[in-house]
């Protein structure tokens, strides 16, 4: 069941929505006239090739980059023009392909530096970060250096770090990029349970089963622009989307396959490479 309804411009009523946004670079076009909606308290895929320009389009919508001509509307407020510090403040948090943290703090003050967007007493940030890395399940490794992490703690560490700041809106980047199977399942119902707690997620993904499973409804991006929209099993079995990501091999392994199917274009030279 759809969790979005009319909107007088044709969009669905959504927390969040991009309108027409085009991003170019010099002669490039990076995202090509894409429009999506994000239903409060859902979970919404942004899929497509390497290059399509997902994270471009997850840059714009933070306020990392400037659209080029277009609107991001947050929670009926036109954002368009606020930079990424206030679109934090607002409620608008993500996470990075490339995980990043702070390698000589600990666990907890990794995840306290998002707690002070909100917080300006250090105590209060680091009880915020001790709960936060509880609900992510770091709870146990709170004065480990960040250093010391694995690839799958990094990754927790990184969307900590982004839910300390308290958003009402996750766009979360690949955040089971470099994980391996059973990881990848560990860190299903982690994202569950935000949004449970009430925070809508935005996600850019490619491995294909994480996908179908956790979200309610999916858009492809390819050459910039939006190619289709839908719930999983419609985009699975859309020609168009088979045709320009998933390969047949991978949309028939989604209808039957139980362990993560990542489309066969996909390699982890790929997660260094994509746009």
């Amino acid at each position: 069941m759809s969790l979005q309804t009319s909107h007088p411009t044709g969009l669905p009523t959504s927390l969040l929505r991009v309108e027409h946004v085009t991003k170019r670079f010099g002669g490039l076009v990076a995202v090509d006239d894409a429009s999506l909606a994000v239903a409060p308290g859902s979970i919404t895929g942004l899929i497509g090739p390497n290059g399509a320009g997902k994270t471009t389009l997850f840059t714009v919508i933070s306020g990392f980059e400037p659209a080029t001509t277009g609107r991001i509307v947050y929670d009926d407020r036109d954002v368009t023009a606020l930079p990424a510090h206030e679109r934090a403040r607002i409620g608008i948090a993500r996470t990075f392909q490339i995980v990043q943290p702070f390698a000589t703090l600990s666990v907890v003050e990794n995840i306290a530096v998002g707690a002070f967007l909100r917080h300006a007493a250090r105590a209060d940030a680091l009880a915020l970060a001790r709960r936060v890395a509880d609900q992510v399940g770091l709870g146990g490794m709170l004065d480990q250096p960040a250093r010391a992490l694995t690839v799958a703690g990094r990754k927790r560490l990184e969307l900590a770090r982004a839910l300390a700041t308290g958003p009402r809106l996750l766009l979360l980047d690949e955040v089971l990029a470099g994980l391996n199977p059973s990881e990848i399942r560990d860190m299903i119902p982690v994202i569950r349970a935000i949004r449970e707690r009430g925070v809508t997620i935005l996600i850019v993904e490619h491995v294909m089963q994480a996908v179908m499973s956790l979200c309610d409804d999916i858009y492809v991006l390819a050459q910039g622009r939006m190619i289709a929209q839908g719930p999983p099993a419609r985009i699975a079995r859309d020609p168009h989307v088979v045709e320009a990501y998933l390969g047949h091999g991978a949309a028939q392994r989604l209808q039957g396959k139980s362990t993560p199917v990542t489309p066969a274009d996909e390699t982890e030279d790929g997660h260094a490479q994509r746009a």
